[in-house]
């Protein structure tokens, strides 16, 4: 049985040939041609054989670079290599013998963002279910009890004495805040008008709520979409905007921000834009937790944030065509 080609010994034997045909190149010139060599050489022959050095030499190089010239590619992408981004495979086509090294490579790329995806996806549906969980708990456990406890105090409040009311109402709209905090948090934790009514009307509702909670004025072009899209599609949507929303409020120091989602022929878009400070340089983890869901559903995430620039997060997902 013959053995498999390697790596190693195919460019051993790309080297090996090239380095083969330049010394026969060259014999073959020096026995065919006029030029001839004293046994104790002359001061004129030593230009010849310089000439004839550096030709070979000269051709050597040329075709060495050329035919290695797949490995800078590819040490090019291996530079380029991030976890949370998707990495361009290596064009594998004209490199001859190193076509073998560059397929491996990108199947290696396959398999380490295969598994990346799927580590992702268990992560993400934890923590998702993690969510719902706390979310049902603080609205039929807390919830509940802090309604109980609301109730209880109307009643104090209208049998107390006139000198204890004040305070017993003061306490009254604490309980009845609290009640409304925990209801806005279960609420975040668990979108439930993304389950019963689609994205469209989750996002118009986050503007919404994100608007009258943080004082800017947000700009919405959220296109109404004919058909519902895949759960984890409207789960990944959701969750990155929301995320930019929250990065706008606590660290842009902006006055407007915009809202976009569009449905191309093959691909949806949805972009957060706003006219804060930009210059955001470091990626921290809720960015990180966007890239991740972006490689959920085969996405694109890109984020621009010149200095003084405002930011703009891009998220581009591939959608299949009717």
């Amino acid at each position: 049985m013959k053995p498999a080609r390697t790596p190693a010994a195919a460019l051993f034997r790309r080297v090996f040939l090239i380095n083969g045909l330049i010394f026969t190149l060259g014999t073959l010139i020096l026995a065919l041609s006029p030029a001839s060599v004293s046994a104790r050489i002359k001061i004129t022959e030593i230009p010849v054989l310089l000439v004839g050095l550096v030709v070979i030499l000269t051709a050597n190089g040329l075709l060495l670079r050329s035919s290695l010239a797949p490995l800078d590619r590819l040490a090019a992408s291996m530079r380029r290599v991030d976890p949370p981004k998707r990495t361009d495979r290596v064009d594998h086509r004209d490199s001859g013998d190193l076509q073998h090294l560059i397929e491996s490579f990108n199947a290696m790329l396959d398999r380490l963002e295969t598994e990346r995806t799927t580590a992702s996806a268990s992560a993400l549906a934890a923590q998702e279910n993690e969510r719902q969980r706390i979310a049902r708990e603080l609205h039929d456990e807390i919830g509940q009890t802090l309604t109980v406890a609301l109730l209880t105090l109307k009643r104090a409040v209208d049998r107390s004495p006139a000198a204890i009311r004040g305070e017993l109402a003061d306490a009254q709209e604490i309980v009845r805040s609290s009640l409304d905090e925990v209801r806005e948090i279960a609420r975040r934790l668990r979108p439930e008008a993304l389950e019963d009514l689609g994205l469209h009307s989750a996002l118009n509702a986050l503007c919404s709520d994100f608007a009258q909670a943080s004082g800017i004025a947000v700009v919405k072009h959220i296109a109404l979409q004919e058909d519902r899209l895949r759960s984890e599609v409207e789960l990944v949507c959701y969750r990155i905007a929301q995320e930019s929303l929250t990065n706008v409020a606590r660290h842009s120091g902006a006055r407007k921000v915009w809202v976009d989602l569009h449905t191309g022929r093959d691909e949806l878009t949805l972009r957060v834009a706003d006219d804060g400070r930009g210059g955001v340089e470091v990626e921290g983890a809720g960015i990180n937790g966007m890239r991740e869901r972006a490689l959920l559903v085969n996405a694109e995430l890109t984020l621009t944030s010149p200095a003084g620039g405002g930011t703009e997060v891009r998220l581009v997902i591939p959608v299949r065509s009717s």
